[in-house]
C-alpha cells in the first residue's frame, strides 16, 4: 500500500495522465451522451477518464472498474452508496450517474479543474491562515458526512479536490463506512490512525479526526506526520500487508509526537494543540468527534479576536498596578496564599478521613447484603423446596410457556394469573417469606426494598412483597446474566449464561419514587452432586441508603456509579434528592440523566480544590453552585472495587474563605495603621527639617 494509493484529479498527475492517454487510444466503455476527452489516471481497481457531456459541454470525471479479475464488486456499490448519502452536499464531490450494467461498470462525478489539495501542497507548505480555512471547510464537510452516518476512513490531500473558488470538496469514498458497519477499512500510510491499521478494526469517527490532524499538519509543514525516507523504505521492503500494518502501528506508537508544525512561524499554541490532540496515538485522548475539532477552532478564533482588546485593556492598568502594588502587597499576598494553601491542605486531609469513613460505611452495607443473599442461596431447606417446586410438571410447563416468544401478550397475562395461583408456587412463596430474617423484611424498614427468586430461565417465581413482577422474564437483567448492563428484554440465556457468584447489579430506577435501586444476587444450585443451577435469589435496596454521612449543607457525601456501561457517571445519591423528596412524592425524571464525567471527578491522590458539584446546573440546585473542596474514595467489597465512588465535598467559603476574609481585614487594618505611622513620621521629619531650616 503506497502512501497515495488513489487517483488524483489535477497537477502533475493530470500531465502524466495526458501523456499516458496518448498510449491509451480507447475509452473502456461507451457512455450515452458523453464523449471521451483524455485519460486521467489508473488506480487499484480501474481507470479514471475525463469526458464531455454532448448536450451541455460540461466535463465530468468517469471512474471505470476495469480490473475484473481482482475486483470486489461491493466496492462500487459501497462508494456509490456513500456518495448517494451525501447528495447535494457542497463539501462533497457530487455523484452524477452510475452505469451498473455497463461493461465495465462506472460512475460519473464532478470534474474539478483546479485539482487536489495534494497538488496545492506540492508547491510547499500553505500560509497558516489559508491552511486553517481549508482545514475548517474539510472538517465541516466531515461533520456533514458523519451527521449522515458516513465515515470517510481515507482522508488525505489527494482525496480533497478544489472547486473553482478554491474551496475543498471531499472525494474518493471507496474506503468509507457507515457508522453502523463493522467491516474494517484501511486508509493511507501516514494519514491513517494507528488503531485503523488492523484488519479487524471496527470503524470509528476518531479515525477521521486523526486523518484531519494529519491533513492540517501536512498543509503546515509540506508532508504528513512520521513520514521519512527511512520509514518509507521499510514499508516498501515489507510486501506482506499484515506485517506492513504492524510496522506502521509500532512506528507511530514508538515515535515521539510530531513537532515540526510547532516550529512553523505563525502557528500559535492553540492551533498546535489542536493538531497534537487530533494526532494523539491513544484514541481516548483525541477529540471525540470532528464537531469537537470545529468547536476548538471556534474557541481559538474567539480568543484571537479578543486578544488585541485584552492586551490594550490590561497593559496600562497592569503596569500601574505593578508599580504601585509591588512592594505594598507582595508580603500581603504571600501571607494570604500560604494561609489559603495551609487551610486547603488541612481541609482536604480532613475530608480524606471523612470520605474513607463514608466509603467504608457503604462497603459494610454492601457486605451485609452479600452475606444475607448468600445465606439464602446456600440454605439447604430453600434449595430443596425450590428444586421440588420447580420440578412440578404443571409449574414447569407454565414457566416454559411464560418465556416462549410465540406466546402473545394477552395469553401471557392469563398464564401469569395461573402461575400466580399455582399451589406449588404459593407454597414456595410462603416458605421463602418465612425464611427471611425478620430484620431484612421490606416491611421492617427502608434498608431492603424487596427479595425475589428467579428460576433458571429468568422468570420471577417468588417475591417479597408480592407484586406484578411475578411471572415476568428477567433473564436479560444484569442481576441474572451478570453483565455490566441490562440486555434487550428479548434476550434469552444459553447454557451457563447466568451469574456465577454473588453480584452487584447495574442500577435501575424505582417506578414509584424514581430513586436508584440496586440488586445483590447470588446463584442457587440444587442439592444433587452435579449442583444443577436452578435460579437466582436477590435482594434489592435503594442506593441512597448506603452512605450514611452526618453532614450538613456545607459538607456532605455524594455517591457516583463509575462502572462501565450505560449508567457510567450517574449520581446515585445526593442531598438534593432528599430535599426534593421532602416536598414531592417522587423525584423528577431528569435526574436519571445527571452524570459526572471522569474528567470532572476529584483527583484521588491530591484532592481537588476547584471541584464543581454535579447538580449545580440543575434548576433546583442553585444552592450547590459554589466552590467545593472534594475528596473521592472507591467503595470496595471483599477487596474488590465495586465501581462506586463516594465524594465528600466541603464548601470552600465556609471552610476557608471566611477565615481568609477575617485575615485580610486584620492585615488591611494594620497596614493602614502602618501607613498612617509612616505618614506621621514623614510629617514629623518634615516639620523638624523645616524648624531646623528656620533656626539656621
Amino acid at each position: 500500500m503506497s502512501s497515495e494509493p488513489t487517483e488524483i484529479q489535477g497537477g502533475d498527475e493530470r500531465r502524466r495522465a495526458a501523456e499516458m492517454s496518448l498510449k491509451r487510444g480507447y475509452f473502456p466503455a461507451e457512455i450515452p451522451g458523453y464523449d471521451p476527452e483524455w485519460f486521467l489516471g489508473i488506480g487499484a481497481y480501474g481507470e479514471v477518464w475525463v469526458a464531455r457531456e454532448r448536450n451541455t459541454g460540461r466535463r465530468v470525471a468517469v471512474k471505470f472498474y476495469t480490473h475484473r479479475g481482482g475486483l470486489d464488486w461491493s466496492l462500487l456499490s459501497r462508494e456509490v452508496e456513500k456518495l448517494a448519502f451525501l447528495f447535494a452536499d457542497r463539501y462533497v464531490v457530487q455523484l452524477l450517474g452510475v452505469g451498473w450494467d455497463a461493461d465495465p461498470p462506472y460512475y460519473l462525478m464532478e470534474y474539478l479543474e483546479k485539482g487536489s489539495l495534494a497538488d496545492r501542497i506540492a508547491g510547499g507548505p500553505l500560509p497558516v491562515e489559508e491552511a486553517v480555512a481549508l482545514f475548517r471547510d474539510v472538517a465541516t464537510g466531515l461533520v456533514h458526512a458523519h451527521g449522515k452516518g458516513v465515515l470517510h476512513c481515507d482522508l488525505k490531500p489527494a482525496n480533497v479536490l478544489l472547486d473553482q473558488d478554491g474551496k475543498p470538496r471531499l472525494a474518493d469514498f471507496g474506503q468509507s463506512r457507515l457508522s453502523t458497519e463493522q467491516a474494517p477499512a484501511l486508509g493511507t500510510m501516514f494519514y491513517m490512525a494507528p488503531e485503523q491499521a488492523d484488519l479487524e478494526a471496527v470503524p470509528d469517527a476518531r479515525w477521521d479526526v486523526y486523518a484531519l490532524g494529519a491533513l492540517l499538519y501536512c498543509m503546515l509543514t509540506g508532508g504528513p506526520p512520521h513520514r521519512s525516507a527511512k520509514t518509507e523504505d521499510i514499508f516498501e521492503r515489507t510486501p506482506e500487508l499484515s506485517e506492513r500494518l504492524a510496522h506502521y502501528r509500532q512506528m507511530i506508537e514508538r515515535s515521539p509526537p510530531p513537532a515540526e508544525h510547532r516550529r512553523r512561524r505563525g502557528v500559535d499554541k492553540m492551533l498546535a494543540a489542536i493538531v497534537d490532540r487530533c494526532l494523539a496515538v491513544d484514541p481516548e485522548r483525541r477529540f471525540p468527534n470532528v464537531q469537537a475539532v470545529l468547536d476548538a477552532l471556534d474557541e481559538r478564533a474567539a480568543r484571537l479576536a479578543r486578544r488585541p482588546m485584552m492586551v490594550l485593556g490590561a497593559i496600562g492598568p497592569a503596569l500601574l498596578l505593578a508599580v504601585v502594588a509591588w512592594f505594598a502587597y507582595r508580603g500581603f499576598d504571600a501571607v494570604l496564599r500560604e494561609s489559603d494553601d495551609a487551610l486547603t491542605t488541612q481541609t482536604l486531609e480532613s475530608n480524606r478521613f471523612a470520605v474513607q469513613l463514608a466509603a467504608r460505611t457503604a462497603s459494610n452495607e454492601l457486605e451485609t447484603r452479600y452475606r444475607l443473599v448468600e445465606q439464602m442461596a446456600s440454605s439447604k431447606e430453600f434449595r430443596s423446596l425450590a428444586a421440588r417446586a420447580l420440578a412440578d410438571p404443571e409449574l414447569h410447563a407454565l414457566l416454559v410457556r411464560l418465556v416462549d416468544p410465540i406466546v402473545g401478550p394477552t395469553e401471557k397475562e392469563k398464564l401469569r394469573a395461573k402461575f400466580l395461583e399455582n399451589p406449588k408456587r404459593r407454597e414456595l412463596q410462603g416458605a421463602f417469606e418465612a425464611m427471611l430474617p425478620e430484620t431484612t423484611r421490606p416491611s421492617q424498614g427502608e434498608k431492603v426494598a424487596s427479595w425475589f427468586f428467579c428460576d433458571a430461565g429468568g422468570v420471577s417465581t417468588v417475591r417479597v412483597p408480592e407484586g406484578r413482577t411475578i411471572g415476568r422474564d428477567f433473564a436479560w437483567r444484569s442481576f441474572f446474566q451478570g453483565g455490566p448492563s441490562d440486555r434487550s428484554d428479548q434476550w434469552r440465556p444459553g447454557p451457563g449464561e447466568h451469574i456465577q457468584q454473588t453480584t452487584l447489579s447495574d442500577v435501575f430506577r424505582s417506578r414509584s419514587t424514581y430513586r436508584w435501586i440496586v440488586a445483590v444476587s447470588a446463584p442457587v444450585y440444587d442439592l444433587s452432586p452435579e449442583k444443577k443451577f436452578i435460579g437466582v435469589v436477590a435482594m434489592t435496596a435503594e442506593v441512597g441508603r448506603f452512605v450514611d454521612f452526618p453532614g450538613d449543607g456545607d459538607q456532605f457525601a455524594v455517591l457516583v456509579d463509575n462502572r462501565d456501561g450505560k449508567h457510567k457517571g450517574v449520581v446515585l445519591q445526593h442531598p438534593l434528592f432528599d430535599k426534593l423528596l421532602e416536598k414531592e412524592p417522587q423525584l423528577p425524571d431528569r435526574f436519571q440523566y445527571c452524570r459526572v464525567s471522569s474528567d470532572d471527578l476529584p483527583d484521588p491522590l491530591k484532592g481537588d480544590n476547584k471541584y464543581r458539584d454535579p447538580l449545580a446546573a440543575d434548576p433546583d440546585g442553585g444552592e450547590f453552585n459554589r466552590r467545593w473542596l472534594a475528596r473521592v474514595e472507591p467503595v470496595r467489597v471483599r477487596g474488590n472495587d465495586t465501581g462506586w465512588l463516594v465524594i465528600v465535598q466541603e464548601d470552600y467559603k465556609t471552610a476557608i474563605e471566611d477565615t481568609l476574609t477575617r485575615l485580610k481585614r486584620w492585615l488591611l487594618r494594620y497596614g493602614l495603621i502602618a501607613l498612617a505611622m509612616v505618614a506621621l513620621v514623614m510629617a514629623a521629619m518634615w516639620g523638624m527639617a523645616k524648624r531646623l531650616s528656620g533656626n539656621n
